[in-house]
């Protein structure tokens, strides 16, 4: 299927976003859910400061090792536990963090996550 205007311009706005606000990173590599212990982070992962999503904080945001600055990806996740879903995006991440990225979200029944690239 041809590329559409209309994608050309939802990544120009993902872009100014992502330049607009600044990216929190209040869960590091390595580091566990604060509600699930048994969850670790595969990769850096925060928020835009002084954005909203579906559940009233920031947009959530995957920060790769990548120096790049560019949101290439978003992830559309479902979670049935919350009966709620979710945009996130990844910003400078590398094709094994964003493989690890759409495992973490889809590591059981209860939460699902779709992985769309630019």
């Amino acid at each position: 299927m041809p590329k559409k205007k209309t994608d050309d311009s939802f990544w120009r706005a993902m872009d100014s976003l992502g330049r607009e606000s600044e990216l929190v990173i209040d869960r590091p590599k390595g580091s566990h859910h604060p509600r699930y212990p048994q969850i670790t982070y595969p990769v850096d992962y925060g928020y835009l400061k002084n954005t909203a999503s579906m559940d009233g904080n920031g947009i959530d945001a995957w920060r790769g090792s990548d120096s790049s600055v560019k949101i290439d990806v978003v992830v559309c996740t479902i979670d049935l536990q919350k009966k709620d879903s979710e945009v996130k995006i990844h910003i400078g991440c590398a094709c094994d963090e964003k493989k690890q990225i759409l495992e973490f979200h889809n590591r059981n029944e209860s939460m699902k996550g779709l992985l769309i690239e630019r």
